[in-house]
């Protein structure tokens, strides 16, 4: 079996320290390294620790030597489309999720810059972590199974402010919003 744990440190911009650092308890640089090229075996309690800390699922470091991946072969660049500089494979959004489930918005009407057809992937936070989704898309819930989407513009106590996504439009008001699901990922077909 091969191990991923490069594609996925590199695809959530981490360095082997921080990978490293993350794990509980603690480890060195080096270790993380040793383990991510094969020269240590991977345990299933390193598997453990180290899915822990990319916040990842242990079986989503593995796979098949006999599956081919998608592969990362060029990179769109300032000056264009180049070859990618290292070989990498492509990991999955849903093989980065984090351990809540994904929630999907659909775009029925083009609104702002979403089309037609878009889906933005949300993951859900409590209402107390306003704070740091501050201007990021977010759904809020509003009583009668009503939803508010935009942007994240102000939070006072238990009140938060949306600018929805079209231009010309008044801002959201949202009092007591059991959960904030912000946007992750947009899906959209070509």
């Amino acid at each position: 079996m091969i191990n991923r744990i490069r594609d996925i440190r590199l695809q959530k911009g981490l360095t082997l320290a921080d990978v490293a650092a993350a794990c509980s308890p603690p480890t060195t640089a080096q270790t993380i390294g040793r383990l991510e090229t094969g020269m240590r075996n991977l345990s299933l309690a390193w598997m453990n620790r180290i899915a822990a800390a990319l916040e990842v699922e242990p079986e989503v470091l593995l796979r098949s030597e006999a599956s081919e991946p998608a592969r990362i072969v060029a990179v769109l660049g300032p000056d264009g489309t180049e070859p990618a500089r290292a070989r990498l494979e492509a990991v999955t959004p849903s093989d980065l999720a984090g351990d809540t489930p994904w929630l999907v918005l659909e775009v029925e009407a083009s609104c702002g810059e979403y089309r037609a057809a878009d889906q933005v992937w949300l993951r859900q936070h409590p209402p107390e972590e306003a704070a740091r989704l501050m201007n990021r898309d977010v759904l809020a819930p509003r009583p009668g199974g009503r939803f508010a989407f935009g942007r994240l513009i102000d939070r006072d106590g238990d009140r938060i402010a949306l600018l929805p996504p079209a231009s010309g439009q008044r801002q959201i008001i949202v009092e007591h919003p059991a959960w904030l699901a912000v946007a992750e990922m947009l899906v959209r077909k070509l």
